[in-house]
């Protein structure tokens, strides 16, 4: 069946590929009528299906005389499986930014607006500037909305192209025949539009919705005009990895006095407490729990005064939050301080998250940890799951180079079939054995010693970290013995498309989380193809497969020479979700040599310890589902918007 599809695709593609060939001699104002025609025939009645062939060949001729780049069959295959509702899995360096012109084209036809979403603001901005010249041969227009950033306007105008950040040019973005952005601004653009809607059936419900709303949101006009359809480039890390997080607008209110001076004194209060006798801490559930000695514990410890009156119960779930704050959430890795406040980096993609706060005092407990100013608590004002987001579009589709892993899933919530896109060259990379030390101290040691001997032959090193906190550590090492190299992270993410441009360059070495894993191009020196290409030196897993074959995938693109290894150590982040005491025991027992490095076989536990992080966040993602539908029939019952926060449940 798969076999078959895939047969008809590629059959498919070249009879596009050859009407394409015969478009050469037409003028550009012929390209733009025979656009107009087939938009004429498809709001007309006839089905897209019958003008995917002439519609492709416009956009591939559009991309030739525009960009210089003729698409390649397997990219044809790609656009004809994602008008088809699919999830096509294309590997890095396919091209899945000009894939992706084609089925927009084809649905703007219908104009209902086709939304293409990318994994951050620079992708989105990039893509969409760069490729609107393309869409303005076939007389298209094209919007990019952008989170807005305080005291900056980057809206802009130009021909075909918006960018918007301000709601007025938001809405003239949205109309456009294609749109670009983020599914978090996307989505946060939903809830703000159902917030100036009001409540629901009902006017706000008889007063149940908070008034704050008639404050904030008036009754302005929507910003958005439908979901008609979406394109997702990363499929994976947005409807996956991003699933994990709800979306919410949240209401600032002012703290009390007596708060703020519980989350300072929580920050202390949990040094008096005792791992295993006054709480319970599951790494693997990232979770800390008060006992019931614990309590009585938090009870007899001395406070200031005005915490008396703070009832009980709250006390004891913020001294939890404290806990979680001191052995969940980690400096350089869950989060950066920048200008005296709490930045949360994003775990799959390694991005700095502005404007994005922890809820229901988590991220007050997190200031209080770094001794920052605590800032207002935020509460939930509208929030709506990624899953449920994207399962309102009409027709959905996507693009990633991760997808097959995660099939069940985009079959069970999304609906969506996930096809594997042959590569246009045959992929040579080469995977070296992985090694596997006791201490990240020898693990450190071995990395810069093979670096080193890499750069000495004139390779382009790659060197994927989860957090900025080890890649900084492995960057000091480095200029301890001398070696130049870049260093990308959240920290310098302003200057990510221009480090990552050079990473490419014979002897080049480049330190990067997991930024560099989506969405950016490295190209090779002719030199570094000579010596082997790019290696790609992986120093930790991650808590997903996907993730891993991500930064993998950035070596050996397009038909080049690559390789990749990965260097893990039993101090690694994955190991800290055994249980207290378990990773202790196995790091004793751990033969290892004078280097301090051990048996290969060590990788299985690796592997099972990542095998059981996919099935909690799975797990997690159903739950949050779960909780969402129930929510959502709850208020329905009552007549109200089941995106919007009930003042009172």
């Amino acid at each position: 069946m798969i076999w078959s599809r895939k047969a008809r695709w590629r059959r498919q593609a070249y009879r596009i590929l050859r009407a394409a060939k015969r478009l050469e001699s037409l003028e550009d104002a012929a390209l733009r009528r025979e656009m107009s025609e087939a938009t004429f025939r498809a709001r007309g009645g006839e089905s897209l299906q019958r003008l995917l062939t002439k519609v492709y060949a416009l956009a591939i001729e559009a991309t030739r005389r525009t960009a210089g780049m003729t698409h390649f069959p397997v990219q044809v295959m790609g656009a004809i499986a994602l008008f088809e509702g699919h999830i096509a899995e294309m590997q890095t360096g396919e091209g899945k930014t000009i894939t992706a012109i084609l089925p927009a084209a084809l649905r703007s036809l219908m104009g209902k607006g086709v939304h293409v979403i990318t994994a951050n603001d620079y992708l989105a901005s990039r893509d969409a500037e760069k490729l609107s010249p393309i869409y303005a041969k076939l007389g298209l227009t094209v919007g990019c909305v952008i989170a807005k950033t305080e005291g900056q306007d980057k809206s802009k105008r130009e021909g075909n192209f918006i960018l918007a950040q301000e709601d007025d040019d938001r809405r003239d973005a949205y109309a456009c025949d294609v749109t670009y952005g983020t599914a978090s601004e996307m989505g946060f653009d939903f809830l703000r539009d159902r917030l100036r809607r009001g409540a629901g059936v009902q006017e706000r419900a008889e007063k149940r919705q908070p008034a704050i709303f008639e404050k904030t949101v008036g009754r302005e006009a929507p910003v958005q005009r439908g979901h008609y359809c979406a394109l997702i480039d990363e499929a994976d890390s947005i409807l996956i990895d991003e699933a994990r997080t709800p979306l919410i607008i949240g209401v600032m209110q002012a703290n009390r006095e007596a708060m703020v001076s519980l989350y300072r004194w929580c920050a202390g209060a949990i040094r008096h407490l005792e791992p295993g006798v006054d709480f319970l801490f599951d790494p693997h559930k990232r979770r800390a729990d008060l006992t019931d000695q614990g309590c009585r514990r938090v009870t007899l410890l001395a406070k200031p005064a005005i915490i008396d009156t703070i009832d009980t119960e709250r006390i004891y779930q913020h001294v939890e939050k404290a806990l979680m704050a001191a052995l969940v959430f980690e400096r350089d890795r869950d989060y950066v301080i920048h200008k005296d406040e709490i930045v949360i980096v994003d775990e799959g993609t390694g991005r700095k998250m502005d404007g994005r706060k922890w809820q229901e005092g988590q991220h007050q407990s997190v200031e209080a940890k770094e001794r920052l100013p605590i800032t207002e608590v935020t509460s939930s004002a509208a929030r709506i799951t990624i899953q449920t987001l994207f399962r309102y579009y009409e027709h959905l589709s996507g693009m990633t180079g991760t997808a097959v892993q995660a099939r069940g899933e985009f079959s069970k919530v999304y609906g969506l079939k996930v096809t594997v896109i042959p590569t246009n060259r045959p992929c040579i990379r080469r995977g070296m054995a992985t090694r596997v030390f006791r201490t990240q101290d020898a693990k450190r040691e071995a990395i810069v010693e093979e670096i080193d001997r890499l750069v000495r032959v004139g390779r382009a090193v790659l060197v994927g970290t989860p957090s900025v906190e080890s890649s900084e550590s492995l960057s000091e090492a480095l200029l301890a013995i001398g070696v130049e190299h870049e260093v990308l992270n959240a920290r310098f993410d302003a200057q990510e498309a221009d480090i990552v441009s050079r990473a490419g360059t014979s002897g080049k070495v480049t330190i990067a989380t997991n930024m560099a894993g989506r969405g950016t191009d490295i190209l090779l020196e002719e030199p570094t193809r000579k010596a082997g290409g790019l290696h790609v030196i992986a120093t930790e897993m991650h808590t997903s497969r996907r993730i891993d074959r991500q930064l993998v995938g950035r070596a050996a693109r397009q038909g080049d020479p690559g390789s990749f290894q990965f260097f893990l150590s039993l101090e690694d982040e994955l190991f800290r979700v055994l249980k207290v005491g378990k990773r202790e025991k196995l790091i004793k027992r751990a033969w290892s040599d004078r280097k301090g490095e051990l048996n290969s076989s060590w990788e299985r536990y690796f592997r099972r310890i990542q095998r059981g992080l996919e099935k909690l966040h799975t797990k997690q993602r159903k739950r949050l589902l779960k909780f969402e539908r129930e929510q959502s029939k709850r208020y329905r019952k009552l007549g109200l918007d089941p995106f919007l926060e009930l003042a009172e449940a």
